[in-house]
């Protein structure tokens, strides 16, 4: 593994930045968003789903999919560093560690990652202050709702 990796992967372990977490509930967003001093952007309501909008105090947008049962179907971020994953993915964090590891002794790929377990789907790339990537969860996508709306 190569410094840099081996740096990454360390600050995502440590990194204190908390958000609404995949699988969790969009109470906690206002809370989360004031105690790590991220600025919110904007609430959208869509058909059947809202999307929160927030940027982290290092720059990264971070998009919040849920549906009316207030639950985190999908995330979305942009930026030129990667958000604290353990945060984001919740319960989810260990099925995308173990995924990572398998996708990066296949694919040989550091810059690029695809997992998909059937139910979690996680796409995200980076190199050098430049971080992007979707995850969602197929069954907590509301019915009639495209996962691809997650972007």
């Amino acid at each position: 593994m190569t410094r840099v990796t081996s740096a990454v992967l360390l600050w995502l372990v440590l990194s204190s930045t908390a958000f609404a977490s995949l699988g969790g509930t969009v109470s906690s967003v206002d809370t989360d968003r004031v105690r790590t001093q991220s600025a919110f952007i904007r609430l959208q309501r869509l058909d059947g789903y809202s999307i929160h909008e927030l940027l982290s105090p290092t720059g990264t947008t971070i998009r919040e999919y849920y549906g009316s049962n207030g639950i985190v179907f999908g995330i979305a971020w942009d930026g030129e560093w990667t958000p604290d994953l353990r945060q984001l993915l919740g319960t989810y964090f260990n099925r995308y560690w173990q995924g990572a590891a398998t996708a990066r002794r296949v694919n040989k790929s550091r810059s690029r990652l695809g997992i998909d377990d059937k139910d979690l789907v996680i796409q995200a790339s980076g190199h050098l202050r430049s971080s992007t990537g979707i995850a969602y969860v197929r069954s907590l996508v509301p019915a009639g709702i495209s996962p691809a709306v997650v972007q």
